[in-house]
């Protein structure tokens, strides 16, 4: 039986970008952040407050109806809460406070855990998951790294939204991204290897994609983290060199990235019609791959984002390439992004089957995707879920 389970950001190589915050008792109440115990039991109650008092600002509720009346009052920066209340499943109410309330982190600290019951508490937005009786020293780490977390996206959500200057023309944006590149970095105790990493290594910006794609929402980057799952199945079984497998692995990791230029951009309304046109930001591939064009990435990577859209009879967008005019490597990640758009078990989202978001994605009369290319992608969809069921309806934490 596990004790702790940490977020652990599915992002191609399993890549954990948390860091142990400096926190130390002397911390003025002022500066503290704020968290919100929910939890039934008056002793584990207690117990948290006792923990973690001298570190955070605390508050308490015994019930749902309680919490919900606080977050409609207050300003939290955390909550711990217990999976199973007197009113409510905690489950269910934690989709609740990460739909009203998304900037704000959650860790599940229950005594009724199981392997499925976590991993359900983090598809749907947790940041940790411990069990009672916890460790002082665990649950301190995991709620640290949890506000650190929160710092480094409340950050990025702020530079986001007050600097279009990322996805402008590039004497603006290359002095943009090496600004937010060093203020991110500057969030992480651990930069100093990050900085130390070759300047051409591609895997350097890793963290601070996965924490722009998370700062606006985290279920986009449950998302991207999927598709890239998806494609690198299937760059192994086409037997791609390295380099191209690097590069589609981390392209579908960010095919979706010009959907950060939004400022309101929630996955759950971002629907997919059956022209493959996404009803929000049908701008995003040309506003991606003008995002990453200073970043010195491969080539590759800028023709997934900008071309995963485009469709086999040339009714896609932004260019209506046809054919073999789209790049190998977009047309994959499109097969892949659609398949995981609308099989995608998420708050606000009526997923498919594996079943029938097949028979949609192969309908012969819309021709949207290389035949080839897709009899081989359904294999591997199909083998993929049956050795690993949940992997289409639960993204990784």
């Amino acid at each position: 039986m596990y004790k702790l389970l940490i977020r652990n950001t599915f992002c191609l190589f399993f890549l954990d970008t948390s860091s142990v915050g400096l926190m130390t008792a002397s911390t003025q109440p002022s500066t503290r952040p704020t968290v919100l115990i929910i939890d039934d039991e008056v002793g584990p109650r207690d117990a948290l407050k006792v923990v973690l008092s001298p570190l955070f600002t605390i508050h308490c509720a015994e019930n749902a109806r309680m919490a919900l009346d606080l977050l409609r009052k207050e300003s939290f920066d955390l909550i711990t809460l217990d999976q199973k209340l007197p009113d409510c499943q905690g489950l269910e109410l934690l989709q609740e406070i990460k739909l009203n309330y998304p900037a704000i982190e959650v860790v599940i600290v229950t005594g009724y855990g199981s392997l499925k019951s976590a991993m359900e508490g983090i598809r749907h937005g947790a940041a940790g998951y411990l069990l009672k009786p916890f460790n002082a020293h665990e649950l301190t780490t995991l709620i640290q790294q949890t506000i650190e977390k929160k710092r480094r996206l409340d950050f990025l959500r702020r530079y986001l939204h007050s600097s279009p200057k990322l996805w402008g023309p590039p004497e603006q944006r290359i002095p943009a991204w090496d600004t937010l590149q060093t203020e991110h970095l500057s969030f992480s105790p651990a930069h100093e290897a990050v900085v130390a990493m070759p300047s051409h290594d591609d895997m350097r910006l890793l963290p601070l994609f996965s924490d722009i794609l998370e700062a606006t929402d985290r279920q986009l980057l449950n998302h991207s983290s999927r598709v890239s799952f998806y494609a690198t199945l299937m760059a192994a079984r086409l037997n791609l060199p390295l380099a191209d497998q690097k590069a589609l692995a981390l392209g579908a990791f960010l095919h979706d990235i010009g959907k950060t230029s939004l400022p309101h951009y929630q996955f759950a309304e971002d629907q997919v019609l059956p022209s493959r046109e996404p009803v929000v930001c049908p701008e995003h591939p040309v506003n991606g791959a003008r995002m990453i064009e200073s970043l010195e990435l491969p080539t590759e990577v800028g023709q997934i984002i900008a071309a995963h859209h485009e469709r086999w009879d040339g009714h896609g967008y932004p260019q209506g390439l046809q054919g073999a005019e789209i790049p190998l490597l977009a047309r994959i990640v499109g097969m892949a992004q659609l398949f995981d758009h609308l099989t995608a078990d998420a708050p606000g989202r009526s997923p498919l089957s594996v079943e029938q978001a097949i028979r949609q994605i192969a309908d012969p009369s819309l021709m949207q995707f290389d035949p080839q290319l897709l009899e081989l992608f359904i294999d591997v969809v199909k083998e993929s879920t049956v050795s690993n069921p949940a992997m289409a309806a639960v993204p990784a934490a």
